[in-house]
């Protein structure tokens, strides 16, 4: 007659990586923000240092039409420091999220574009981008990189509850 226990390595109720992940929910969606937040940071201030420089680094990338690329290009690191910004005080948390994975799949796009294109610039990434010798860019590692960040997105549209955050201390627990 066979046993009707569980075994042994099969979890059940609060325990293994399911109980882990909802025990620490909050914690691991207060890590996310911050990492995304500090992402968004990084990317913000080079750019916000030097804004000419930054509208270049669009035009490289011979996407937008010249009539956008000046407005883009300064209105670009102002949306990544809002999104830093928001992200680290926990307000709109799921929106920002949303907005960042849509903004890193854009970012990749061009950056895959590039590739396709024969472009050889430097992204731009966190400030300086620029014409680089052919052979010499690093599309690949963009591109994985901003895939990364795409993780603590995902997991804030889906998780957006977190420790410390402005928005559950006003309007409790999102949806």
């Amino acid at each position: 007659m066979a046993s009707k226990a569980p075994a042994k390595d099969v979890p059940t109720g609060s325990s293994g990586l399911r109980g882990f992940l909802d025990t620490n929910q909050q914690w691991i969606s207060l890590v996310m923000r911050l990492l995304l937040a500090a992402m968004w940071l990084k990317y913000s201030v080079g750019k916000l240092g030097s804004p000419d420089q930054n509208v270049q680094s669009v035009r490289n990338f011979k996407i937008l039409p010249e009539s956008m690329v000046t407005p883009f290009g300064y209105a670009q690191p102002w949306l990544e420091l809002a999104f830093g910004l928001l992200l680290i005080l926990g307000l709109g948390t799921r929106l920002v999220a949303l907005f960042s994975a849509l903004l890193l799949l854009t970012y990749i796009g061009g950056i895959m574009s590039l590739g396709a294109r024969g472009i050889a610039i430097s992204c731009g990434c966190g400030g300086s981008g620029g014409m680089v010798p052919a052979g010499h860019t690093r599309y690949t590692l963009d591109v994985l990189r901003d895939l990364v960040f795409m993780l603590p997105a995902l997991w804030l549209l889906w998780k957006p509850a977190s420790k410390f955050s402005a928005e559950r201390a006003l309007l409790g627990d999102p949806i």
